[in-house]
């Protein structure tokens, strides 16, 4: 078993309910193929870099994943076909940092830090 982060860029117009919808849609296919998630981080709305599909904006949702290649597979194979997905990046790496939240907003970091 390998450690993969993934990364989809929902559109912008898509509604909370439709965020929760997509990410356990592919909570599921990732468990239904001998995946584990190990954390997931829901980035939300930021400024995309250029425009993609006449969107300016896009959902972010990050997985942290132990799984093997079949998996990925299955994973990406569905996100091709979703309307709903601007785009999609799956990085293999050594070892996940499953400790620090890297979008986590300012004010929740220093709440976090006086408890």
């Amino acid at each position: 078993m390998s450690y993969y982060e993934h990364t989809l860029i929902a559109r912008q117009d898509t509604s909370p309910s439709q965020i929760k919808q997509i990410q356990d849609k592919y909570s599921k296919i990732i468990e239904d193929n001998d995946g584990k998630i190990l954390k997931f981080e829901g980035w939300g709305l930021m400024h995309l870099s250029y425009l993609i599909k006449k969107n300016k904006k896009g959902n972010y949702l990050h997985f942290k994943i132990k799984g093997s290649g079949k998996t990925i597979k299955e994973l990406e194979k569905n996100e091709k076909i979703d309307k709903n997905l601007l785009r999609y990046l799956t990085v293999k790496v050594k070892k996940l940092d499953l400790e620090t939240d890297y979008f986590k907003k300012i004010d929740e970091i220093s709440k976090s830090k006086k408890s």
